[in-house]
């Protein structure tokens, strides 16, 4: 900061005498008031010396605070607000030089800042210093009010040299930054005009004198300039424009022109659509972020980069920290408008407001190279973000990433040696050191464990410089830190050598993938087993198949032993939970048994006083005393429903609901015992809420055949529980229905199944799709919630041609974050799950694994038509080494045979419950086999203890 001028000082001086001398005086007055002696001036004065003290106080600590953090902004904030209180110019401008440096100020703080400023230069030879001022508060934000007083400020110079040209220039440049304000734009033409209606009343000559030519033209120019600025703000959409359109039919001599008239209706009609917004924001409390979200949607379908951009401005005026609305506004900026000067500013504004975002750094990187920046300032702004302070280490390796692929860029490959190429290599080695000692220290992790910069560089190396040695020694070094137990790490080794290597490397990096991975060994032998039919000669197959199967048995032990723990661990904790169970049955068994005890005596006791006279007496129209209000009937109406004659039963009003219920059931009965199963399919898990469901199943199965009726199965009120059937004039329609299963009806998926009873069906499948191991398809977990079809889709195709794309979905219909692909064949699929495991799909880190569901008991289902033995065995560990094993909760001495199958009713086998056994039994059956029980065989035994 430079030191202060000598007016400047005097100017100091001068208000600081006057600033003593009106305190003498008021001090003196304050003595003579009411009778107020000596006593009490001093009192005063030692208040205000305490109050300085205090004050002076905190300024010392706050100015230490700031010396040991220098981006605490609140700490800035409450230093200003102290020294403007006190009075402290120089300090104050010295405090506020300091934070502008660090931060972007907001309007209030660079309004006093210029007022400040203003107030202390008056002679012209400082006037410059406050212009530099203002070109600095107007680029932190897009600020109505600063340009304004930039502007009016500007005014003061016109006398000078040029000064009206200069007040035009600024002018010019405020209209243009937020002229299209449509709130507080209008302030600011309003201003121009009177700017230039005052330079009209210089060139007009005195009344009654005529002008000569040189004066004609330079009052025809001047009315020109306010006719043009009319024009141009009655062409925008702005509050109260109105009023400017009547201002200007007075002012025009010869009316408003048609072209004119046609650009306001145009403007009245854009402000008419943007009124909305702008009511919302008025009505809204700060900072409006989601009126501000949905003002800049409807700017960008509109398509007017002019007021997308003061929208965008606009709403970070208020936003400042919110970093995913910085992130929207420069890709805007640097997909659609693409000029230099704006976009790279907005981006310098990005990181200065949210220093902490690495994606915003990353950007700016991008954008200096995409503009032609020199190297020096790119390299000068990655200084600054890794100074920046990022909240976590992976965001140090990516900024790291987003340097090393600008330097890389800048490289002459053709070239054997460069000084680009030396300054790479330099980088990645700094980069190394930076990671393991500044980010490791700091965060206590890596950020980078798979060593995916080492990767990169080997690559390099190895594609663009021809250097394997190079490229293996980087390869070592990110297998000593963790690696070699992945299949994908050595797998990504293997490509490099058979891509730029030899076979004998090739061959030596399998042998000790096969030795050391432990997350997917199978696919690693897999791929050692084809080297060699490849390449290898008999003995190299030899030592293979050796190899492989010696590694492969030791996997399995391993598996056998870990599942063997985690299920004495599971069946512990079966143990433990089944004993809680039995507790809280038998107290609960005997709080109910107690309960019903207390009930029947009161009952009897009750029975016993119940006498005709003591009975409450019925009336009429006394609600629900009235007899006619409520009568049940056989056919289950009651009350004024009812038919004449009829009289209310023992059970009252209170059977009214069973009777409805018991006549819905007859009915649902009476409709299936009319339909033909073999020309109907099975409807299930519709939505409850479905507005005219039969009229919607209909035109959903009319393209399958002619459809003789659509039965929905209702509840005692008539509401549809979800389920029902459709029946069709021929059996031949049923295949083609049963195409629609799974579909969605008004974002819910529809099952569709044929009606059959699969007790004797043993072809009917109860779970359609494949419970097995499928090496051609993968599974895919973390999902977004938002994430569809056609996107999961475009993330498969590169690895494969993809026959079938599943979203796993609940029965409401809303997705669970998984899903199943299906590929062509099994190398396709491997290669997928390398390649896709671990990636962030909008934001969320996905795991992808080959399709090895859990093994489902299907042989306890009566409905089954597998037998155990069909049924693949789950692997005990999953591809990323994790236990999966499928654990019964069911204690072994409960395991009893199936039961013989019921009655099949709507599709479904129903099962007869044995009796319950008494308690403490291991319910036997009379050959003293164990028997499987069902659900309610378990509900039985609980409700009746």
């Amino acid at each position: 900061m430079a030191a202060p001028s000598n007016a400047e000082q005097t100017q100091l001086q001068d208000m600081e005498e006057e600033e003593e001398a009106g305190m003498e005086e008021r001090e003196m007055e304050s003595d003579e008031e009411e009778g107020m002696g000596v006593e009490n001036s001093e009192d005063e004065e030692e208040d205000s010396s305490e109050d300085e003290k205090e004050n002076e106080a905190e300024i010392q600590r706050l100015e230490e605070q700031l010396s040991i953090n220098a981006f605490d902004y609140n700490c800035h904030v409450d230093l200003i607000k102290l020294l403007k209180q006190e009075g402290e110019l120089f300090r104050l401008r010295k405090a506020r030089q300091k934070m502008s440096e660090l931060f972007p100020l907001t309007e209030e703080i660079w309004l006093d800042w210029l007022k400040d400023e203003i107030r202390l230069t008056e002679e012209d030879s400082n006037r410059e210093k406050v212009y530099e001022l203002f070109e600095r508060a107007v680029k932190d934000y897009i600020c109505p009010d600063i340009w304004l007083e930039y502007a009016q400020y500007s005014i003061g110079g016109m006398g000078s040299p040029g000064g009206i040209d200069k007040v035009r220039s600024i002018f010019e440049r405020a209209v243009t930054a937020v002229g299209l304000h449509m709130t507080k734009g209008q302030t600011l033409w309003e201003a121009y005009r009177e700017f230039e209606n005052a330079v009209l009343s210089t060139v007009q000559p005195p009344p009654g004198r005529i002008p000569s030519r040189e004066e004609q033209e330079l009052l025809s120019a001047q009315l020109e300039r306010i006719h043009t600025l009319f024009r141009r703000q009655l062409a925008v959409p702005l509050m109260d424009m109105e009023t400017t359109y009547a201002e200007y039919e007075e002012w025009s001599e010869n009316g408003v022109p048609e072209t004119v008239v046609h650009l306001y209706r145009k403007a009245l009609q854009q402000k008419e659509k943007c009124k909305s917004y702008e009511e919302a924001l008025l009505v809204a409390e700060p900072p409006k972020l989601a009126e501000y979200q949905a003002y800049i949607d409807f700017e960008l379908k509109e398509g007017d980069p002019a007021r997308v951009q003061i929208t965008f401005e606009r709403a970070l005026a208020e936003n400042c920290l919110v970093p995913d609305m910085w992130t929207k506004y420069t890709t805007y900026l640097d997909r659609q408008l693409k000029i230099k000067d704006l976009v790279l500013s907005t981006h310098e504004r990005a990181v200065r407001n949210c220093p902490w975002t690495m994606s915003l750094w990353k950007s700016y990187l991008q954008a200096l190279e995409r503009h032609g920046a020199d190297h020096q300032s790119v390299s000068d702004v990655f200084e600054k973000a890794l100074n920046a302070g990022f909240i976590q280490a992976t965001d140090y390796v990516e900024i790291w990433q987003a340097n090393l692929d600008y330097l890389r860029r800048r490289v002459d490959f053709s070239k054997e040696s460069s000084k680009e190429l030396e300054e790479l290599r330099a980088a990645f080695s700094r980069s190394l050191d930076y990671l393991k000692q500044d980010v490791e220290e700091r965060f206590g992790e890596s950020g980078d464990p798979s060593c995916a910069i080492m990767q990169i560089w080997a690559r390099i190396e190895a594609h663009h410089c021809k250097n394997m040695q190079k490229a293996r020694e980087l390869w070592d070094n990110i297998m000593t830190k963790g690696n070699a137990k992945y299949a994908n790490m050595w797998l990504e080794y293997y490509s490099l050598e058979r891509a730029y290597g030899d076979m004998t490397h090739c061959r030596k990096a399998l042998h000790r993938a096969v030795q050391c991975t432990s997350d997917y060994p199978e696919h690693v032998c897999e791929v050692l087993l084809t080297f060699e039919r490849v390449e290898g000669t008999l003995e190299d197959w030899d030592t293979a198949v050796q190899k492989t199967e010696t590694r492969l048995n030791r996997i399995n032990e391993q598996r056998a032993k870990a599942a063997e723990k985690e299920t004495n661990l599971a069946r512990h904790e079966e143990e433990k939970m089944e004993q809680r169970r039995k507790a809280r049955a038998e107290k609960k068994a005997q709080k109910k048994s107690r309960g019903g005890e207390k009930r029947k005596a009161e009952q009897d006791d009750y029975q016993g006083d119940w006498t005709e006279e003591s009975a409450p007496k019925r009336q009429r129209g006394n609600g629900d005393n009235n007899p006619d209000e409520y009568m049940e009937t056989e056919t289950g109406l009651f009350g004024r429903n009812a038919p004449p004659g009829n009289k209310p039963g023992p059970g009252g009003a209170r059977n009214a609901q069973q009777g409805s219920a018991v006549a819905a059931q007859r009915q649902n009965d009476d409709r299936r015992e009319l339909r033909d199963d073999s020309c109907s399919v099975f409807i299930s898990n519709l939505a409850y809420t479905l507005e005219d469901p039969e009229a919607k199943l209909k035109l959903l199965f009319e393209s399958c055949g002619p459809i003789r009726r659509v039965q929905l199965i209702t509840g005692n009120r008539g509401i549809s529980r979800g389920y029902g059937y459709v029946q069709f004039e021929s059996a031949a329609a049923v295949p083609e229905a049963l195409k629609l299963d799974r579909k969605e009806v008004e974002g819910r998926p529809m099952f569709v199944s044929p009606c059959v009873d699969k007790t004797k069906n043993p072809e009917f499948k109860v779970f359609k799709y494949n419970t097995s191991m499928e090496k051609h398809k993968i599974f895919i977990s973390g999902l977004p919630f938002s994430c569809t079809k056609e996107e999961l889709a475009e993330i498969c195709k590169p690895h494969g041609s993809i026959r079938d794309v599943r979203l796993v979905t609940f029965r409401s219909g809303k997705p669970k974050g998984l899903a199943y692909v299906e590929f062509a064949d099994e190398t396709q699929a491997s290669q997928a799950v390398l390649k896709l495991d671990g990636i962030d799909v909008e934001g969320n880190k996905i795991s992808v694994a080959i399709s090895n569901p859990p093994r489902r008991n299907l042989t306890d289902k009566p409905g089954s038509s597998r037998p155990a033995g069909d049924i693949m065995p789950r692997q005990a560990y999953g591809s990323r080494g994790r236990g999966r094993t499928q654990l019964s909760l069911l204690p072994r001495s409960l395991h009893r045979q199936p039961a013989p199958p019921g009655k099949v009713e709507n599709g479904t086998a129903a099962e007869r419950a044995p009796p319950p056994p008494p308690s403490g039994s291991t319910a036997a059956n009379a050959a003293g086999e164990p028997r499987s029980l069902s659900n309610s065989d378990f509900a039985k035994m609980l409700l009746n203890k």
